[in-house]
This record gives structure tokens, sequence and C-alpha cells, in this order.
């Protein structure tokens, strides 16, 4: 059996507000094998967030052990965390994160920055990741002459760009329509299904959850229930339809 490229043991995070203690997490443990495509699923304020940083490497657990891909993250300096950050974890928000004043290209590309690429493999990869997402016509567009549905693809193609073997998605569907909503979801599923990569996706959305194989329910800071998808949703665009086929 694979080991689990995500492994997380009774971890606890807890903010400090002032005088008042906030149980982000209460204990949640979990485990995502490679190659798999799970959801984790709540309402706000049930911890989702916090446990998307936590898998990121964005932020510590305040309690509870994390192995990455076999390596314990707990043990692990700054340095080595942003190197993680940077090879093996692409990620994908809500809000797109793009320079305004930046080409496509050039947003897909900086990333590659700190990886220590020259300008010309910056280029190239970005192109390609591009084209991944079939953005090959808008390379030197900015985020302002793109719609909603085409920020969102030029962000994935960023979390693309350094072939990271996870990507983690938060929210990514909840700024755009519905047919937008569908096509980013079409890309993750053909991502995780032609390259192999693994996709952790957080949101309170049942209908977008169900897009994957696994769905875990987080409720309170615990989670509170697993749930088996025998037939995903498999995310379909088609000229003049709204639909989706199961």
């Amino acid at each position: 059996m694979n080991r689990p490229v995500i492994r997380i043991q009774e971890i606890t995070k807890v903010y400090q507000m002032g005088e008042v203690e906030v149980h982000a997490l209460r204990g949640v443990s979990l485990h995502v094998n490679p190659g798999e495509m799970i959801a984790i699923m709540g309402p706000s304020g049930s911890g989702k967030s916090t446990l998307m940083n936590i898998i990121g490497c964005l932020d510590q657990p305040t309690a509870g052990t994390y192995w990455l891909d076999g390596e314990e993250v707990g043990r692990l300096d700054d340095d080595r965390l942003a190197a993680i950050r940077n090879q093996r974890i692409g990620f994908v928000f809500q809000t797109f994160n793009l320079l305004p004043r930046t080409t496509a290209l050039e947003n897909v590309a900086l990333p590659l920055i700190y990886a220590g690429l020259g300008r010309a493999e910056r280029l190239r990869r970005a192109r390609e990741a591009l084209e991944a997402v079939g953005l090959s016509d808008r390379l030197h567009h900015t985020p302002t002459e793109l719609s909603g549905g085409q920020q969102q693809r030029v962000a994935i193609a960023r979390a693309l760009v350094n072939r990271p073997s996870i990507i983690l998605a938060d929210e990514p569907t909840g700024n755009l329509d519905s047919r937008s909503g569908r096509e980013v979801m079409a890309i993750l599923q053909q991502l995780n299904r032609e390259r192999g990569i693994t996709v952790v996706l957080v949101t309170h959305d049942q209908t977008l959850a169900r897009h994957t194989f696994r769905i875990l329910h987080l409720y309170d800071g615990r989670i509170s229930g697993e749930e088996i998808v025998e037939e995903p949703l498999t995310a379909q665009v088609r000229e003049g339809a709204d639909e989706e086929a199961g």
C-alpha cells in the first residue's frame, strides 16, 4: 500500500485573541494517499481554512503531528518549509491573487524566480502551464482583460508551473459563475486523472465536494464524518448547455 502523502495526527490549533483562546482545530486526524482527489467540507468557522494553511505549510499547529510525504513538518525550519511550498504544493485560492498590471505569462512565471530558473526557461514553462489550462491565446493579457474564470485558470497555471505533486484549492469557484466554476473543476479533475496530482479541495458547497472521491466533514474544529463518493460528478462544459454528467 502507498504511504500517505499527507498524514495528520491529532492536530490542534489555538489562537490567542487578547485574553480569549480560540480553538480552531480540536484534534484533527486524516490521511490523503498519492493521486487522491478529496474534499474537506464544512460551514464557515468550522476550521477549514486553518486546516488548509497547516496542510500547505503556511501555518504550524499548536499540537499534534503532520507528515508530508514521510517528512515530519513540525521539525522543519522556515527555509525548508518555504522550499516545500515552492516545490511540492500548488495553491489555488478563491481570490486569484494575480498581479493586476502583469500579463498572464509573467504572473505564472513568477514562482519560478524563487526556484532560481533563468528567464527563458521560466517563460517556456509558464507558456506550457497556460496551454494546459486552455489559455494559449491569452498569454499577454493582464487580469483586467480576462474574465473571472480565465483569471482562475491563470491561477491554476501558476499553481502548476513548479510541477507540484499536490494542489490545495480553497473555495476555487467561490467568485465564479456556474459555467466558469465547472470549467475550473474540469481542469482540476483532468490534472488529477491525467497527471496523478493529489488534489485537496476545501469548500462549503456540497455539489462541488461531490466532484471528488472522498469527503471529510469538518465541524467545530473536528472531523465529524467521512463519505466515500461512489460516482463523483464529472464537470463538463458544453456550448449552449448548462449541465453536469455523473
